[in-house]
């Protein structure tokens, strides 16, 4: 593309709620947390590799009948609160400003389990009823 010769009205990119993709064979609830594949698309939070925490899913969305990219789910990224795990993996205040790393679509925990769980976002405060999560993909990617 060559370099502007006049005014141009750039588009851009408003408001905290994004627009993604669902994977195929995928239901993602309101509130769950939602994360994003190697191949770009949404899925609900789980414990399994190769994904990121992209934030809170505003919406139902059942996919798991249809191709990837079939279904599109609005989510948010932000900080929310999800369950904390238990025992050796339990987050506390020593932990904020680490990652914290996805078991299911309302639950993350300290560790990635043996390699075997992927960072769901970034540790921001912990109270007696959860974890408050920031979800940032870059900041996150990054950590």
């Amino acid at each position: 593309m060559a370099a502007l010769t006049q005014d141009r009205n750039t588009p851009r990119s408003e408001g905290d709620i994004r627009r993604g993709a669902v994977a195929a064979a995928t239901l993602i609830y309101a509130g769950a947390m939602v994360m994003r594949n190697a191949s770009g698309h949404l899925v609900e939070g789980q414990t399994a590799t190769g994904l990121v925490g992209a934030g809170v899913a505003m919406e139902r969305v059942d996919n798991s009948a249809g191709a990837a990219g079939e279904l599109a789910c609005d989510y948010r990224p932000g900080t929310f609160r999800f369950g904390n795990a238990a025992g050796a993996d339990e987050i506390t205040i020593a932990d904020i400003g680490a990652v914290a790393f996805a078991v299911d679509d309302q639950t993350v925990a300290k560790t990635d389990g043996t390699a075997t769980r992927s960072p769901a976002g970034i540790i921001d405060a912990v109270d007696d009823r959860g974890v408050w999560v920031r979800f940032d993909e870059a900041l996150t990617n990054a950590s």
